[in-house]
């Protein structure tokens, strides 16, 4: 099979394609044809070396496709069923193992690109505003990178609910996204000097009750001087680099603050768990009240390209590698 292999840490230019033999799934595994692997921040900081991984192997954490061989003791799923996964190594392939405990199925009204776009990403979006900071509707919060794969899902989930989102975003396009996401309000913010000032100016100088942070450290000071009393920031990404130590006397001076840094996996952390997430968000998308965009669309050949389009800020949406 071909398949997407780094030999050591480095930039976009170690994703290499190479040959590599067939995989057999073990017990509790399934075999899958990779229809669709999902591009993610965290690919990039393994393949980076912020989070040091063991050499030489296929990065991906993310897919979706059809079963095509079981392992020894699987159950409940047969041959052609479309699964998806978002915790498997080694998805950037045309074929992968997969641990059935880790796989969700896919229902007939999601497609295969959304099955993908809708999962690691749509349930990251479902629990920040249902389990982190659960929305009643009444708030004003404030999402960072509102057009990217995450923050258009979560501006759709949080604008449903009723909660007024300000979104910052860096162009004219990526703006008009974020509004059709549900957005109230759009920041462009290479066009502000201030921009915790900004939204200080359009909540009457309360600032927000929470504010949703992927960016990191390029935006972390401003993220916390937008909050009201008591707000939250949610900082559940580092897109622009790690925020560095943080006084929590911070916190107390910014008045009663709270600072959390959650991550997906410590939410679904059982089969069930998360079965029911993503059973829940695929229920949206096949209603049609949650929309799946497809930013783009690369073979495996251009991994390296996709990486670099993903940490350059140039797209939108979820980026999707087709190993076929």
């Amino acid at each position: 099979m071909r398949a997407v292999r780094v030999t050591k840490a480095g930039g976009p230019e170690v994703l290499e394609v190479a040959d590599l033999d067939d995989p057999t799934p073990g017990p509790g595994e399934v075999l899958v044809e990779v229809a669709a692997a999902g591009v993610n921040y965290i690919d990039t900081y393994q393949r980076e070396g912020i989070y040091p991984m063991e050499t030489p192997y296929v990065p991906g954490l993310e897919g979706t496709g059809r079963v095509t061989a079981l392992g020894e003791g699987v159950t409940g799923v047969a041959i052609g069923d479309r699964i998806a996964w978002a915790e498997t190594l080694g998805s950037y392939a045309q074929q992968v193992t997969v641990p059935w405990d880790k796989a969700v199925p896919v229902p007939d009204g999601v497609a295969d690109d959304a099955a993908v776009g809708a999962l690691l990403q749509g349930m990251t979006a479902h629990f920040l505003v249902n389990d982190c900071f659960p929305l009643a509707g009444t708030e004003t919060v404030l999402v960072h990178a509102a057009a990217g794969g995450v923050g258009l899902l979560l501006t759709q989930l949080a604008s449903a609910k009723g909660t007024r989102v300000i979104a910052t975003t860096s162009s004219a396009e990526k703006a008009e996204l974020a509004r059709g996401a549900g957005a109230a309000e759009v920041i462009d913010y290479t066009r502000v000097d201030d921009l915790a000032a900004t939204v200080r100016e359009l909540t009457g100088g309360t600032g927000v009750d929470a504010v949703f942070d992927s960016v990191g450290r390029t935006t972390f000071d401003a993220s916390l001087a937008a909050l009201r009393k008591r707000g939250m920031l949610v900082l559940f990404g580092a897109a622009s680099g790690p925020v560095p130590p943080v006084d929590p006397q911070r916190l107390n001076a910014g008045g009663s603050l709270y600072l959390t840094r959650p991550k997906l996996f410590d939410y679904v952390d059982t089969t069930e768990s998360l079965r029911d997430r993503a059973a829940a968000v695929y229920a949206e998308v096949a209603a049609g009240r949650l929309d799946v965009r497809i930013g783009h669309r690369y073979p495996l050949e251009e991994a390296g390209t996709a990486h670099e389009d993903l940490q350059g800020r140039r797209t939108t949406g979820k980026l999707l590698l087709l190993p076929s």
